[in-house]
């Protein structure tokens, strides 16, 4: 795991670290020092901490006049244990809804699993962003059927192209458009 570096061709469009409005500004990033890890795996330095102890994430991307960002996350999503969702809806998520975010895009094709609990963050969440949607993009397929057990993908939109983009090769509005007109369509059946 510790090779999984998050993406970082957008890099001179977006640096979480050097955007006076993220969670993350000001924070500074080590090439070899490996502190982080999920279990007993080290994990690149260049995740970042959302202060759970297994899902690290990457602010890759955040357009504040258009309301959007892509998040990429890595690790394991597990509510039963440490309650990630909270972590993240607090200490992420409410902090750039504060600053005018209320679409989401969240990346998870290195979420290894998940563990549910409640549900009471995932629908804050999506009460708070109103007009606005969660897009999960490119989680594993086991990932959404455990989310789908538990009902909680009445709160975001997934599957179907969002579970087969190919991301990497786009910029980030771009990206966006794809992810937008996805939903769009979903939400208008």
């Amino acid at each position: 795991m510790h090779s999984l570096e998050p993406y970082y061709a957008w890099r001179n469009q977006y640096c979480a670290e050097e955007d006076p409005r993220s969670p993350f500004f000001g924070r500074e990033y080590s090439e070899f020092e490996f502190s982080d890890r999920i279990y007993d795996h080290y994990i690149h330095p260049q995740w970042d901490s959302i202060d759970s102890t297994t899902l690290f994430m990457k602010l890759l991307f955040t357009e504040y006049d258009e309301g959007y960002c892509i998040i990429e996350l890595i690790g394991e999503w597990n509510n039963t244990l440490y309650n990630d969702i909270m972590t993240f809806k607090r200490n992420i998520i409410d902090h750039l809804i504060d600053e005018g975010i209320n679409k989401f895009i969240i990346i998870g094709e290195n979420v290894l699993n998940f563990h549910s609990s409640d549900d009471s963050y995932y629908e804050e969440w999506f009460d708070d962003i109103e007009d606005g949607w969660i897009a999960m993009l490119n989680f594993r397929e086991h990932v959404l059927d455990d989310f789908a057990e538990e009902n909680l993908d009445q709160y975001f939109v997934s599957g179907g192209k969002l579970n087969d983009m190919a991301w990497r090769t786009a910029q980030p509005y771009n990206l966006f458009s794809k992810v937008e007109s996805q939903v769009f369509k979903r939400l208008s059946i």
